[in-house]
């Protein structure tokens, strides 16, 4: 395809893209401004673009109390959160190697996520984006590791098992989602772990694993053999060349896979719903303040807590949009 020289084609192709990319933001940003509105500011008749903003919404969903020392504990907490950002964004330019300081970034989050609750009186919210966090990251763990695996030895052992294993995986992802919670539900029932983090995380792994494994094993089909033949002629096990050769080629992949996963398993509502009962994610806790005859049901709050939930996943892209980018457009071999 050859690309567009001519001035008039060019300002029409930015044209497009710009008016694309303000349909895509505009539903966003009005949410935004929502969520700082009063009740009364939200529902009013006529749209109100300009007013005084109010953190009022958030306060409510976040906090139980409010005390004078709310605010500079909330500042400093803003203040680590946006430098955290900062270090991920930007990690690649420091001169402590990446993954020391992505680890370095993880336990400080961890830290943070203990001494929140023992530093301000914090509402239920808090409890179910605690649990949205455990069963995401724990789901995409364990579905990476597993994915990773399966997905080279099926890019890399062809023959009709591996087919017939292809296709078993498509058929259960396009099963709908009623065709497995059932099942799911009496296991969880059975074997006591009903409204446990741990059947929640098994079954988004099982859910989503047939995506991850078709995913990477695309992947791998990108890298030549040679890598690991290599290091295997050096003495290298076939493990050992997949940890120390393949995966560092593959990591931009990886993420990109995993960023999908977390995609999923965080916004997951459906099964999340039928196998909890208090251990809800923020997916299903939000379904709280929609509608019906609630004190939460109004569109401010909504908001709030439409927000609040995008905000984290937004951030992890913006951490690992480069890696996503490479993943998606190459796959390959870094050269």
């Amino acid at each position: 395809m050859q690309p567009i020289r001519h001035p008039v084609g060019r300002a029409l192709v930015f044209l497009a893209l710009v008016v694309f990319a303000l349909y895509s933001v505009v539903p966003f940003i009005w949410t935004v401004l929502q969520s700082l509105k009063t009740d009364a500011q939200a529902t009013a008749l006529t749209p109100l673009i300009w007013f005084t903003p109010t953190l009022a919404n958030y306060s409510r969903l976040w906090l139980n109390a409010v005390t004078p020392q709310t605010a500079p504990v909330l500042y400093g907490l803003l203040a680590v959160s946006a430098g955290l950002v900062l270090l991920g964004v930007f990690a690649g330019r420091l001169p402590l190697p990446v993954p020391v300081t992505g680890w370095g970034i993880v336990g400080v989050i961890a830290a943070l996520l203990v001494a929140v609750p023992r530093l301000l009186a914090m509402a239920e919210f808090y409890d179910y984006f605690i649990n949205s966090i455990i069963v995401s990251v724990a789901a995409v763990a364990v579905s990476l590791t597993l994915a990773s695996l399966s997905g080279y030895a099926l890019a890399r052992y062809a023959g009709r098992a591996s087919v017939v294993i292809l296709l078993a995986a498509l058929a259960f992802r396009a099963l709908p989602r009623m065709g497995f919670l059932l099942p799911y539900y009496w296991m969880g029932q059975r074997s006591g772990l009903y409204d446990t983090h741990f059947l929640t995380i098994m079954a988004l792994v099982a859910v989503n694993q047939p995506f991850s494994i078709w995913l990477l094993r695309g992947f791998f089909r990108e890298v030549p053999r040679d890598l690991e033949e290599a290091a295997m002629i050096d003495g290298a096990s076939r493990l050992t060349a997949f940890v120390r050769v393949i995966i560092p080629i593959m990591w931009p992949g990886i993420i990109a896979a995993g960023l999908f996963t977390l995609l999923l398993a965080y916004h997951e509502f459906l099964l999340v719903r039928i196998l909890t009962q208090s251990n809800w994610t923020l997916s299903v806790a939000m379904a709280q303040f929609v509608g019906g005859f609630s004190v939460a049901g109004s569109i401010s709050l909504q908001s709030a807590a439409a927000v609040s939930a995008t905000l984290p996943i937004v951030i992890v892209v913006l951490i690992f949009q480069k890696h996503l980018v490479r993943g998606l457009a190459a796959g390959a071999v870094k050269g």
